[in-house]
């Protein structure tokens, strides 16, 4: 008898990892399921380029519906997995129907946090997480219009450049003291904040939205300093939380996510996650992480595929990131809590260098500003964990090619 393979999840990871069992050769059933009523797609644009109107959703997916058919590939979308049985080995559909399985995966994703402050309610208030977010927010981002962003992380600062682009007037409310110190360090916060400055966003700093005001549509943001910033609409960036209700119950190991090992497996034979649900065991990192980026969610739902197959394959890629803002293409690999040097080649001023952090004379990880070729030249460093002298890195005339082979 053939295997059925189930995929819960019909974003870019389970796309992936869909496909991937075909190309690797399984002739089995394969199932994918999504809440979505479109086919998996990628959503960094959804910030960027999609937000624009650069790009349509058309361009933007991964394969068009018509192929998942070609592949022997069987869809279900617009519907949601309530629940996977590992005694009953089914997964449980909201609309009842009821699919067998002999390995799953489950790639559910995260949703966003909501703000839960009075006036939370009014028409007005999005978040971005998918395209009929990102639909909304562009209709409602005409130039004079005034946006307040509540959260400026990497998607709210995203958020905060293209609307700055489309000429609408950007207010920004931020917790921390600047945008992403505590992902990559005030060195790194201070150049966000300054090219944002730069581009007329204004910036509350050290503040929290203790509510919405409006009469049948938001028309303020109270902070917690008592301000009010009038806005013809807000958009809600205030982080994420992962998606993991459909194995609540099931003895499947959860910590901040479903916890699996570098095989992209469970604590259960059979069951399987991967991308922003999956909190996985990282050799180079030598403990259990959880990313929420692109090359991630490709990468990993190759390799939860390939496993399911029993190639037995451990995931040990390098993570890495980017981010477009403005004319800044900001770049990031490695992953790094916490790092003895942040180092600089090149120019903070000029906003063209790579940045290294270092610890025990390693870099862990590196972010670049319009030096996606140093970016890529530093990834190997990263990989096979190279002891590098400072000086070296700050010294242009050294190739970080050349460093590989000093190590």
């Amino acid at each position: 008898m053939s295997q059925a393979m189930v995929i819960v999840g019909a974003n870019l990871a389970g796309g992936v990892a869909a496909l991937t069992l075909r190309e690797e050769g399984f002739t089995g059933k394969v199932i994918l399921i999504g809440a979505e009523p479109h086919p998996p797609y990628e959503r960094p644009p959804l910030s960027k380029k999609y937000l624009q109107g650069e790009k349509s959703l058309a361009e933007i997916t991964l394969r068009p519906l018509a192929y998942y058919a070609e592949q022997n590939i069987e869809t279900r979308l617009g519907v949601r997995a309530r629940r996977v049985d590992p005694q009953a080995k089914v997964v449980e559909l909201e609309n009842g129907e009821r699919i067998p399985y002999d390995k799953v995966l489950i790639a559910s994703g995260v949703r966003n946090r909501s703000l839960v402050v009075p006036g939370a309610d009014l028409p007005g208030i999005y978040s971005l997480r998918d395209v009929a977010d990102a639909d909304v927010i562009r209709k409602e981002g005409v130039a004079g219009r005034k946006v307040v962003l509540a959260g400026m992380g990497f998607i709210g600062s995203e958020v905060a450049a293209t609307l700055r682009q489309r000429d609408v007037e950007v207010a920004v409310v931020e917790p921390l003291k600047m945008p992403l110190a505590h992902i990559l360090g005030e060195e790194m916060g201070r150049v966000f904040e300054s090219f944002h400055r730069e581009h007329g966003v204004q910036m509350y700093f050290d503040e929290l939205v203790t509510g919405f005001e409006g009469d049948n549509q938001v028309r303020r943001v109270i902070t917690r300093s008592g301000r009010q910033l009038e806005c013809d609409f807000v958009v809600v960036g205030v982080g994420v939380e992962p998606v993991t209700e459909v194995v609540a119950g099931t003895g499947i190991k959860l910590d901040n996510g479903i916890v699996v090992d570098e095989y992209c497996q469970t604590n259960i034979e059979g069951i399987y996650a991967a991308g922003d649900v999956a909190r996985h065991y990282h050799p180079l990192v030598g403990r259990h992480i959880r990313v929420e980026h692109y090359q991630n969610a490709i990468s990993q739902g190759q390799a939860a595929a390939r496993n399911m197959l029993g190639k037995q394959q451990p995931y040990t890629e390098v993570h890495w990131f980017w981010s477009d803002q403005y004319d800044y293409n900001i770049q990031y690999a490695g992953f790094h809590g916490e790092w003895d040097q942040f180092v600089v080649r090149g120019s903070l001023e000029q906003r063209n260098f790579v940045g290294f952090y270092l610890r025990d004379q390693r870099i862990i990880a590196a972010v670049a500003i319009n030096r996606p070729k140093d970016l890529r030249l530093t990834m190997p460093l990263i990989q096979a964990k190279t002891p590098v002298e400072v000086k070296n890195l700050v010294d242009e005339s050294v190739k970080l090619r050349s460093l590989l082979s000093q190590g």
